[in-house]
């Protein structure tokens, strides 16, 4: 019995490493990762990094800001997503060099001489002429006309004729190398110079994150990375006078300490102001102490000094400590004192730690000229000033006046639980809408702006006039007495039963505004709103206009004796009632109604100060930057030979003719990407090479 027996072939199967090499290896995946690279280097641009995390509440919102952060956003150039994609782009374009390269220099190599001449008749430009030479000498003239025209080429003899293989604009596929070597050399510099490197050192050298405070030399040897360290970038804080050799390198989650091979002194720092009151140019003389040596030196912004391969740059300036003599201020009853501190340090105030933020002696800022035109000290608009309730420090709807306001200090008041107040006072009375008043500025976080309060100057330039009204409010028994005087004034001699009821309702004036007369469900502490609230409230609506102007033209002559008050008790002569006092007891309703709103029960008032300036240096060892820059010029190199060099390839087929004193001529060219200037080009070499008229 004859079995028939049928074999099929054996069908390879696939294999995932090489499938995955595959994608690895594709142009498709490289441009994809490319992309991806591009969008999330936009978020991190759009998105500021590196903030506090309330900054990021407060713009997106607790639940975004969460997921945001879970997304590694706030720090997007070292998530490891982000690290993981460029490895993944490096690796992908390597492979695509790396498959690509040998043939690109195979046909750099190669001027495909080898074509068969009947297949010159299937290009796109192609002619046939002769020439009256013979075969050996049109071969040499052909040879001329194309070197003259700048073309390499190369000639094959054959049995019924010669080939002449020319090429030019080969740097094209040039460009395809430098431009992908360009991507692998930039993505391994920006790698190098890194959180990666320092991560990894951080792991090798058995190192962890710190994230609490105080000073640099507190701090653990576990905290801190040798001076050895391949790649690094941190800052160093140098004040006037001082010196320092250990950077602070952020990372997320905290910082390490990174120590310098040398120490950085600053002898001086100099800077120079633009009249917006925008630094113009700051630099400073440092002294670089290495082992027994010194160098003197100037680092300027964008000019840094080198020195044993770490370049230190002037990122920015910050106070250094200056010395401040500050005035404590009580707000409702007592005498001033006087305390020192230095910016930087902090000190027990009551039950409250107060910390010494800043110190600014040059302030511009946008006023106006204009004077303002006097006002009753018995007419202000309700409406008009709950608007101004501790608003912007220099709001005006004049035209735009810069002018030095002079020094200013902020100081921050934080309770028990941690939570601070940041506060921003001016040191001299700035004159706004023609009143020169001293400015008090508190913001909750600092994300915030500051909202000022204003407080005018008396007619010695000074706070001690609004300062005693502002006591004299708080005080029930002058409250009590300028409610009677501004009674008898204001009655009419022939009138005198009202001065009773009068009475009454200047000290109900006088309550509401200073917050002691307020039910136990009110939602105003005192002041202009406590006002608005009780009309509001206990008024019909028909009457509120007309009880609203005589409330306030009660409360503001009742301010007024209680001005005087306040004076007579501090020894002064009444103020007289002109343009001046108008004008001071108009802004002084204001400020009186705000103050009661100012989170703390005292002012800091700046007295003198001592300033001593600090230098924020950036101090990098990058051996990642030569690779950017080199990066950085064959990307250049390589987008202009793909965009602007064509590679055109020609091919010359010279044969004997029937005449034995002719040639005939077969001529053909490619080019890598067709275009009009292809077909002048191929016109003028075969006007060039069949001697033609052009």
């Amino acid at each position: 019995m004859l079995r028939l027996m049928s074999t099929t072939a054996a069908v390879p199967r696939p294999s995932v490493a090489r499938d995955l090499l595959d994608l690895l290896a594709s142009m498709r995946f490289s441009i994809t990762l490319l992309v991806v690279i591009c969008i999330s280097s936009v978020i991190g641009t759009v998105v500021s990094q590196r903030e506090p995390m309330g900054n990021y509440i407060n713009k997106f919102g607790p639940f975004w800001a969460e997921l945001f952060g879970q997304l590694n956003l706030y720090t997007v150039y070292s998530a490891p997503w982000f690290l993981v994609i460029l490895a993944f782009l490096v690796v992908s374009t390597s492979l695509c060099i790396a498959r690509n390269a040998p043939k690109i220099v195979a046909d750099l190599k190669s001027y495909k001489e080898d074509v068969r001449e009947q297949s010159l008749q299937a290009h796109h430009h192609k002619a046939i002429g002769e020439l009256p030479s013979n075969p050996q000498m049109a071969l040499a003239e052909v040879g001329q006309v194309l070197t003259a025209l700048g073309w390499k080429a190369r000639v094959q003899q054959r049995e019924h004729g010669t080939m002449i293989a020319a090429r030019r604009g080969a740097a094209n596929k040039i460009g395809y190398l430098c431009a992908h070597s360009a991507i692998v050399l930039i993505c391994l510099g920006g790698l190098f110079d890194g959180d990666v490197m320092v991560k990894l050192m951080m792991w090798a050298q058995n190192k962890q994150l710190y994230t609490g405070s105080g000073l640099a030399t507190d701090v653990k040897p576990e905290h801190r990375l040798s001076s050895g360290n391949p790649s690094f970038r941190g800052n160093l804080f140098v004040p006037e006078g001082g010196r320092a050799g250990t950077a602070v390198l952020t990372l997320p989650g905290g910082i390490v300490l990174q120590d310098l091979p040398f120490d950085i002194e600053l002898k001086k720092f100099s800077v120079d102001y633009y009249p917006t009151g925008m630094p113009k140019s700051f630099a400073s003389d440092i002294v670089i102490r290495d082992g027994g040596a010194e160098r003197r030196a100037t680092v300027k912004v964008n000019e840094p000094v080198i020195h044993k391969g770490l370049a230190i740059y002037q990122s920015s300036f910050e106070d250094g400590g200056s010395k401040l003599q500050l005035k404590v201020l009580p707000l409702i009853g007592g005498k001033p004192v006087q305390i020192e501190g230095r910016v930087g340090d902090k000190t027990a105030f009551g039950d409250q730690t107060l910390e010494f933020a800043g110190l600014r002696v040059i302030n511009v800022e946008n006023l106006s000229n204009d004077s303002a035109s006097g006002t009753d000290v018995r007419k202000v608009d309700l409406t008009a000033t709950l608007g101004k309730h501790l608003g912007s420090g220099a709001k005006s709807n004049t035209a735009k006046t810069l002018h030095n306001v002079g020094p200013s200090f902020s100081y921050r008041l934080r309770d028990a639980a941690g939570q601070a107040r940041e506060y921003n006072n001016y040191m001299l009375p700035i004159e706004l809408d023609g009143q020169k008043v001293f400015l008090a500025g508190v913001r909750e976080a600092q994300a915030e702006s500051f909202r000022y309060l204003r407080m005018p100057a008396d007619e010695n330039g000074s706070l001690d006039g609004w300062l005693r009204l502002r006591q004299a409010l708080a005080d029930p028994v002058l409250r009590d007495t300028a409610a009677r005087a501004y009674a008898v004034s204001a009655t009419p001699a022939n009138q005198p039963q009202m001065t009773p009821q009068l009475q009454l309702t200047a000290q109900r004036a006088l309550g509401l505004f200073s917050g002691a007369a307020g039910k136990p469900g009110d939602d105003v502490k005192g002041g202009l709103p406590a006002l608005s609230q009780f009309i509001d409230r206990d008024v019909p609506e028909s009457d509120r206009q007309r009880v609203s102007e005589v409330l306030l033209r009660i409360l503001n002559g009742s301010l007024f004796e209680l001005h005087q008050l306040a004076r007579e008790r501090a020894g002064l002569r009444p103020a007289v009632p002109d343009a001046a006092s108008q004008a001071f007891m108009t802004q002084a309703v204001l400020s009186l109604s705000d103050s009661l709103y100012y989170p703390a029960p005292v002012l800091f008032q700046l007295e003198n100060y001592e300033q001593v300036q600090a230098s924020v240096f950036q101090v990098a060892r990058a051996p990642g930057q030569k690779l950017v820059y080199l990066g950085a010029v064959l990307l250049i190199i390589g987008v202009f030979a793909m965009l602007y060099v064509k590679e055109r390839r020609l091919w010359v087929w010279i044969a004997p003719s029937a005449d034995p004193a002719s040639s005939q001529v077969r001529m053909a060219m490619s080019s890598t990407r067709e275009s009009p200037d292809n077909a002048t080009l191929f016109a003028q070499i075969k006007a060039a090479v069949l001697k033609e008229p052009s």
